[in-house]
């Protein structure tokens, strides 16, 4: 599986700061805190929204009948239901955020800004990500690279103190979930809701 790869990085990237903790997984805890450098808040901000702008860009400017384009309509079906999936689960398991509290097991807290479980960073990149390996990795392995964009998201959180080590595992999994099934289906879902020029893609349409 061609996401085997980022997950190993991923786990190690992860574990190399763990020590015993709490949690649903017995892993979590506080890392140093470092908001600073390369693991600013401002640009995990950056990468996620920007990761998200040149997918849909793309995805509208290519079209579904191109590979590329059809591959980045994926990306924009798993990241649109990723995040549905995670707004759901966070306000449902309202769960503190470690910046709030030292108490990994801090669930079910009534208060709006707890919402710590699943990560949305680590979904979202994850999701955006999935389908581009997928398809790509065969002809293109230098696609593997982009596994470093969620292994870097994973630390970043941590280190910022916005989310636990199962926070930003569950929200990989909840985003590479939704990128392999957005990889299977027979064409992008909500590409099939518009309108039929946005098959063409627009950089063909006014050719």
């Amino acid at each position: 599986m061609a996401l085997r790869t980022w997950f190993c990085v991923l786990a190690l990237m992860i574990s190399g700061t763990a020590t015993a903790g709490g949690g649903p997984l017995g892993i979590d805890h506080r890392l140093h805190y470092d908001n600073s450098g390369i693991w600013k808040n401002s640009n995990q901000n950056i990468l996620v929204y920007g990761s998200l702008l040149s997918v849909v860009g793309g995805a509208v400017a290519l079209g579904g009948d191109n590979k590329l384009g059809d591959t980045l309509w994926r990306s924009t079906d798993a990241f649109v239901f990723g995040e549905l999936t995670t707004t759901v689960l966070k306000k449902g398991f309202r769960r503190q955020r470690p910046s709030e509290t030292s108490d990994p097991d801090s669930f079910f807290s009534s208060g709006k800004k707890n919402d710590s479980f699943p990560s949305g960073h680590m979904t979202a990149i994850t999701a955006l990500v999935t389908p581009i390996i997928i398809n790509y990795h065969e002809d293109y392995p230098a696609v593997y690279g982009l596994a470093i964009l969620p292994a870097y998201m994973a630390v970043a959180r941590l280190k910022v103190r916005a989310h636990w080590q199962s926070d930003v595992l569950a929200g990989a999994i909840v985003g590479t979930g939704f990128g392999i099934w957005s990889s299977r289906r027979e064409s992008p879902l909500i590409l099939s809701w518009l309108p039929g020029g946005f098959y063409v893609g627009y950089v063909h349409h006014f050719k």
